[in-house]
C-alpha cells in the first residue's frame, strides 16, 4: 500500500459535508478559535481554487482557498489544509497546495498567504513574510505568516492587517 492512486478534484459543494466531517476529525472543536478560522467564519471560500484528494470514492483530504484583503492587496489565505492521519506523509497535502496555488495562479491571482511552518511550506514556494508587514488579527506567531508570489515582485509594498475580501467574493458570484 506505498503507491496509492490518489485523485485530486475541484471542490464541489457535494462534498461540504464530508470537508465539515474531515475537519472536525483533524482538528477537533478548538479550530474555531484559531485565528485562520475567525477570518474565515465571515467569509465563504472560492470553490474553483479549492480542492478535495480522493483515494477510489473515499474523501482523504481539503485545501481551501479564501479570498482577503492585506491593506489594500488582494490575497487568497491557504487553508485549511487537511488529510486523514491514515494518509499523511504520502505527498496528498504537497499534491493538494500544488494545485491550489497552480490553478490560482492560471486565474491571474498574486498572491497566497498561510500561517505555517516555513520548513515544510518553504519546499512549496513559501516564505516568510517581512516581519511586521503581514498582520493577521488574533494571537499568530508572525514567523509562521506565510507568503507565496504567483507574479514576481508581488509581495512588494504589501502590508498591513489581513481582513475576509468580501468585494472578490461577490466579484465571483
Amino acid at each position: 500500500m506505498n503507491e496509492l492512486a490518489v485523485t485530486i478534484l475541484a471542490e464541489t459543494a457535494a462534498d461540504a459535508a464530508a470537508i465539515e466531517r474531515l475537519h472536525e476529525r483533524t482538528f477537533g472543536p478548538g479550530r474555531f478559535a484559531r485565528t485562520a478560522y475567525r477570518l474565515r467564519e465571515k467569509i465563504s471560500h472560492r470553490r474553483e481554487l479549492s480542492f478535495t484528494a480522493r483515494i477510489g470514492t473515499l474523501l482523504v483530504g481539503s485545501v481551501q482557498m479564501t479570498p482577503v484583503r492585506i491593506g489594500e492587496t488582494s490575497a487568497f489565505l491557504l487553508g485549511p489544509l487537511t488529510v486523514e492521519p491514515a494518509f499523511r506523509d504520502r505527498g496528498i497535502a504537497r499534491s493538494l497546495i500544488a494545485r491550489a496555488v497552480a490553478e490560482a495562479r492560471s486565474k491571474g491571482h498574486r498572491l497566497v498567504i498561510l500561517v505555517g511552518d516555513e520548513p515544510y511550506y518553504g519546499k512549496l514556494g513559501f516564505k516568510a513574510a517581512a516581519k511586521g508587514t503581514i498582520v493577521l488579527p488574533g494571537p499568530v506567531d508572525p514567523a509562521r505568516v506565510l507568503l507565496a508570489e504567483l507574479v514576481e515582485g508581488a509581495s512588494a509594498g504589501v502590508r498591513g492587517a489581513v481582513r475576509p475580501d468580501f468585494e472578490a467574493v461577490q466579484g465571483a458570484l
